[in-house]
């Protein structure tokens, strides 16, 4: 399968849910998220700084796709810039998230951001960004087609009109693709996950593992499904993914749990089984590992918030 023909196939959504804007040196705090998170920078200048992660720097034009379960801040440096727009979340149903440096002049210095959740599916597999281990960024520069979206996303939140929400959408929609585009041709070694949607062989085991992965996979259930011995197909999914099987399935599973801990009531003990989990200790240890927070503490902020 070409990449071209992969882009034909994925189903990409992104839905804006709110606007962050920064007066001064200061920050908004974002805690774990269940969805992947996507930052279109629209104005200023500053870091996104994220657990375990050296800091990402941003300016107008800049797309920064976080994984899910990662908290992280979105900072403005403080740098005197062009004021950016009169943005106008609630005409657009949008959140408005509001930080200001009480030191600060708010005309001369402010960061923008617009935020939304993104999900990839992939010929009936859904939640495919999962795939994702890294987070993804793209600077704008002087590339002129990010920075036209930047222009058009600015005239739809600062003017809002009918249909803006769905126009914002698929701009959103345009960003992400550039996003992937730009980082395979960049040769980004987060992009490994696109390589393995090509293998038609590996593909069979990705998705059994994104459409289930609660069942009780193994390296060896795995190649059954894929047609191959174990050790062949072991050393072609490392080889194609850039880790193993049962790594990536850990690392679904933990996100799946999150999914259900903000949207079900399920208990912490039966989200854990319902993953995969043998015992919720086990479940707990590996769930605060990466989200570093309990999934009791995790389902409190993420329904709070």
């Amino acid at each position: 399968m070409t990449f071209d023909h992969i882009f034909d196939q994925l189903d990409i959504q992104a839905e804006p849910f709110a606007i962050c804007e920064i007066h001064g040196t200061c920050h908004v705090a974002l805690k774990p998220d269940s969805a992947v998170t996507l930052h279109y920078i629209l104005s200023g200048e500053g870091q996104i700084k994220m657990r375990g992660q050296p800091p990402i720097k941003i300016a107008a034009g800049s797309l920064v796709l976080i994984p899910s379960l990662n908290s992280h801040e979105v900072q403005n440096d403080g740098a005197r810039v062009v004021p950016g727009p009169a943005c106008k979340p609630a005409a657009l149903n949008l959140a408005q998230i509001l930080k200001s440096d009480p030191e600060d002049e708010p005309s001369t210095s402010r960061l923008i951001a617009l935020c939304a959740h993104v999900n990839i599916g992939l010929m009936g597999a859904t939640d495919v960004i999962n795939l994702i281990r890294e987070p993804l960024v793209v600077q704008a520069d002087n590339d002129t087609a990010l920075l036209a979206l930047v222009d058009a996303l600015t005239s739809e939140v600062s003017e809002p009109r009918i249909g803006s929400r769905a126009l914002i959408r698929a701009l959103l929609l345009q960003a992400v693709i550039a996003m992937l585009r730009d980082r395979m041709a960049a040769g980004d070694g987060t992009m490994d996950w696109m390589a393995a949607l090509r293998d038609p062989m590996i593909w069979k085991a990705l998705s059994a593992m994104l459409d289930s992965p609660g069942d009780p996979h193994s390296v060896e259930s795995l190649a059954d499904a894929s047609g191959m011995s174990r050790a062949a197909f072991a050393k072609r999914f490392a080889q194609a993914y850039g880790a193993g099987p049962m790594e990536l399935l850990r690392s679904l599973r933990v996100r799946k749990a999150g999914e259900l801990l903000r949207n079900t009531d399920l208990p912490v003990k039966r989200v854990a089984e319902t993953v995969g989990f043998s015992s919720r200790s086990a479940f707990s240890r590996t769930f605060e590992a990466v989200a570093g927070q309990s999934p009791s503490t995790f389902r409190k902020e993420s329904r709070a918030s």
